[in-house]
């Protein structure tokens, strides 16, 4: 009996060895904090902290060899500062010099996990006076500051057939600009177009949006933007408090047409109420836009031309009104840091086809580094119901902390 025991001790020892080396079969490796690091190079580009061209791609997982540290886990913050100054004539405004802080806007960006990220952008701002209304409407332009939350919303990253999720309170992805946040436009003033139907702002709420990337067999860039939204919006052309949603649907187009040019062709639809009772308001609209950039100096020339364009009709219960609104913005880079543009702007209103305002702008754009812009602008406007008029604004851009490119 001892004899057996004795051998049979001998061979488990002898296989121990063996034993250690054989891989756990029923382990599987943890990608999570590969996944992780991967993501945070991603958001370090995304947010500024690696821009160059030179720069290197983002290892897939399983060549990353380090996890995430602790200090990745905190949020990006940023701070961005717009110092404004106008000059208007006489009549066309309330007060006719204005100068000083217009808002300060604060960001956070994070990854909450390799699996979504958030972000977060507050805002503290002062409303101006807009000389296309008039000094006698009794709106007026305020020197106190109100805080406000402009955007928190949660992306998802990692979900299949190329979809993404964005859920919480966000700019809606209609047309070229109401996405990008008003201090990242190459000029001062919205357009009337925006301005008359969608607000000062452009139009924010909260929903969910989803965007799509379309498969295709063409040599294309395709995505697809559904969002539904609360509704609860004060746009001149939605609102209203009704209990009825807002939705929108967005298609992109994206073409190269050579090694300098690239075509942007959009689509864009809104459907949502305009009162209480929950009358509809339709609008369609269409951008479109070309920007060259030749791959020799292109740090000193390049061009721009972007155009949009939308039909609007509001039910009114017992008729509807059609009407109608277009800009269209050139630029041209004269230099390293230089960028002159023009910009004419034709809009109806909403609730009123026969009647109309236009302008005409002349901007200068000077970036001084990529986290500071000085930028001059002088308009002549001709609001529906007064007398034209000319101005001149001027707009100092600072940024400070990790602020990233806005979208192309």
């Amino acid at each position: 009996m001892k004899s057996h025991l004795l051998l049979l001790l001998f061979i488990v020892f002898a296989m121990m060895p063996s034993l250690r080396a054989q891989p756990d079969s029923t382990r599987t490796p943890d990608t999570t904090a590969l996944d992780g690091r991967a993501l945070e190079a991603e958001l370090a580009r995304e947010l500024g902290a690696v821009n160059d061209s030179s720069a290197s791609p983002v290892l897939p997982a399983a060549q990353v060899s380090s996890p995430r540290t602790l200090t990745s886990l905190n949020p990006r913050i940023s701070a961005i500062g717009t110092f404004f100054g106008s000059g208007a004539e006489e009549g066309a405004v309330v007060k006719t010099r204005d100068l000083g802080l217009r808002e300060t806007e604060i960001s956070l960006n994070a990854y909450v996990d390799p699996y979504a990220r958030a972000d977060f952008f507050i805002a503290f701002g002062r409303e101006l006076e807009d000389p296309f209304v008039g000094p006698d409407s009794g709106i007026a332009g305020s020197g106190e500051f109100a805080a406000e939350l402009e955007e928190a919303y949660l992306t998802t990253l990692s979900l299949p057939g190329g979809l993404q999720l964005k859920a919480g309170k966000f700019r809606s992805n209609f047309g070229k600009i109401n996405p990008l946040h008003p201090h990242a436009l190459n000029y001062i003033d919205m357009p009337r177009m925006y301005v008359n139907y969608l607000g000062e702002e452009g139009l924010n709420d909260q929903g969910i949006s989803v965007n799509w990337l379309v498969p295709n067999p063409w040599d294309l860039y395709q995505e697809l933007t559904l969002e539904v939204t609360s509704g609860a919006v004060e746009a001149p052309a939605f609102g209203g408090g009704s209990n009825h949603l807002l939705y929108l649907a967005r298609l992109k187009n994206f073409f190269d047409l050579n090694e300098n040019t690239t075509l942007e062709v959009g689509f864009s639809g809104l459907l949502g109420p305009n009162d209480a009772a929950g009358h509809k308001s339709r609008i369609v609209a269409t951008d479109l836009t070309i920007k060259w950039k030749p791959l020799r100096r292109n740090r000193y020339r390049s061009f721009e031309w972007t155009t949009e364009a939308l039909l609007s009709e509001r039910d009114l219960g017992a008729a509807k009104v059609t009407s109608r609104a277009l800009y269209s913005f050139l630029r041209y880079q004269i230099g390293k840091r230089w960028f002159i543009g023009a910009r004419y702007d034709y809009s109806q209103f909403p609730d009123n086809g026969d009647i109309h305002e236009q302008a005409y702008s002349g901007i200068v754009n000077f970036f001084a580094t990529e986290f500071q812009k000085i930028e001059l602008q002088f308009q002549h406007g001709k609001p529906a119901e007064q007398s034209g008029f000319n101005r001149l604004l001027l707009r100092l851009v600072f940024v400070i902390g990790a602020h990233g490119a806005h979208k192309y």
